[in-house]
């Protein structure tokens, strides 16, 4: 499994560059991943991720954009003002989980 360097620190990836140990992720990484895709995080794409993280830990699996509608409360529309063009697959990445199965 590849390791790159961010910020000075070695952390696991995929083929596709998402965090292959998601326990390797904190806040401190989520703003350097974030601004590697261009976003600057507002306390609105903190909910998201936490509710990312949240889900995650309970379920096993990266949540979709559905599930962040439906169960996170955050409109489809909003993720993608959040997190521009690939909302599922960025919010995946910046909070440091395996892509959503489903997502291109």
């Amino acid at each position: 499994m590849p390791v790159v360097q961010i910020r000075e620190r070695a952390v696991h990836v995929d083929d596709e560059g998402f965090l292959s140990r998601p326990e390797e992720w904190d806040e401190d990484l989520a703003r350097a991943l974030a601004e590697q895709i261009g976003i600057t995080l507002t306390e609105r794409h903190w909910e998201v991720l936490r509710f990312l993280r949240a889900d995650y830990a309970d379920r096993g699996q990266t949540p979709t954009t559905r599930r962040v509608d439906v169960v996170g409360g955050v409109p489809v529309k909003e993720q993608f003002a959040l997190f521009p063009r690939k909302p599922g697959r960025k919010m995946a990445y910046v909070a440091g989980l395996p892509k959503p199965h489903g997502c291109v």
